[in-house]
């Protein structure tokens, strides 16, 4: 399968829209382009290509609506255009999708709900069942009450942390540039289109160049993400969000814009993650039953399968897997704190609610967050 092929065959894509594609200080938001992307989504869900739209736009919006001339740098001037455009923002994304039928969501996200592993799996948990539910989330980042994220954060980054959290194949990253040149084109006639490249070209950064305007990002924030998304091994395409139905197109394979590939699979990149922790927090004790299963047939892990636990471990966190000689088989995300495994080892699946009160899932740890050793 080549590279581009793999958008085609994709079940889920993270689509980022720059601001500088969005609005203008004297029109504001365009609400055609949204219209325009909206319906492309429609139709591409019908292949049922499932999406999480990263949206830029709220601050760009309100200072329009403000009728300040320029965005401005103080920190609660940013703050104040941030709550009153991203009200416009969201109305505008729910009529466009409601037009199909299509339920929306809002999710607004700061870096410390990636950094803080309860928040980060609270996060993933909802961003995946509004998946199942057929709901198209749309994550901004809450410019409103964090100052970190205005001051030194951009939604290219956003999208390729989402990309990570939801395991998505794909990060969309629609620009006002037809993609990544080797050349700044604006003043370089014979730049060149950067057709396909891995992820770790050194040469890729060197051609990137900073924002313009209302965006906060530039081809260097681009290029970044790109690299933080290739970590759960999805690709990234910089394409122009201007161009005709861009989405339908990068989905039939065709070459637009910039595809930068990560080298790995999805699953052997954070399995290469996975094996690469130095510590776990904790241990679990396997019986032989489900110590074949997970080696040999390549399954997750059940509480029934397991003896003994140690150490005191968070949900979400790496914990070590022995088998009953003690020696390491692998090692994991597991998906319940110390405590909550220590009640429900031993247990079959159906049991869990009836034990904790509640069931977060069947799985102790799934096959997708194993890497055996």
């Amino acid at each position: 399968m080549s590279e581009r092929n793999r958008l085609s065959s994709a079940k889920s894509w993270v689509v980022k829209v720059g601001t500088s594609l969005l609005t203008d200080v004297e029109h504001g938001l365009d609400r055609q382009a949204i219209n325009d992307w909206v319906g492309q989504m429609a139709k591409l869900r019908e292949d049922n290509l499932k999406f999480v739209l990263v949206s830029s736009g709220s601050i760009g919006e309100g200072v329009r609506k403000l009728g300040w001339q320029e965005r401005p740098r103080e920190l609660h001037k940013l703050q104040a255009a941030a709550a009153v455009g991203q009200m416009s923002l969201i109305q505008s994304y729910e009529t466009a999708f409601n037009q199909y039928g299509i339920l929306t969501a809002q999710v607004l996200l700061t870096h410390a709900d990636f950094a803080n592993r309860e928040r980060y799996l609270n996060a993933r948990s909802t961003l995946r069942e509004l998946l199942k539910l057929g709901v198209v989330p749309i994550v901004n980042e809450n410019d409103t009450v964090v100052n970190e994220e205005i001051r030194f954060g951009d939604n290219d980054t956003l999208g390729a942390l989402v990309t990570n959290l939801v395991e998505a194949e794909a990060l969309v990253i629609l620009t006002d540039q037809d993609g990544l040149y080797n050349k700044d084109p604006r003043s370089n006639t014979d730049a060149q289109l950067v057709v396909e490249s891995m992820v770790n070209d050194s040469s890729l950064m060197q051609w990137a160049g900073p924002a313009v305007g209302f965006g906060s990002g530039g081809m260097v924030t681009k290029v970044e993400a790109a690299q933080k998304a290739a970590r759960s091994g999805a690709c990234t395409v910089i394409a122009g969000g201007r161009q005709e139905e861009v989405l339908l197109r990068l989905h039939a394979a065709e070459p637009l814009g910039t595809l930068l590939t990560p080298g790995n699979s999805r699953v052997t990149a954070k399995k290469q993650w996975l094996a690469g922790q130095l510590r776990g927090n904790g241990r679990l004790v396997l019986d032989d039953g489900a110590v074949k299963v997970i080696r040999g047939a390549g399954k997750s892990l059940l509480p029934i399968g397991v003896r003994e636990v140690s150490g005191e471990f968070g949900r979400g966190e790496l914990v070590l897997c022995v088998d009953l000689e003690g020696k390491e088989v692998g090692r994991g995300l597991i998906n319940y704190d110390a405590d909550q495994t220590r009640k429900i080892i031993g247990c079959s699946s159906d049991k869990i609610e009836s034990i904790l009160g509640f069931v977060g899932e069947i799985e102790l740890i799934h096959r997708d967050n194993i890497a055996l050793v």
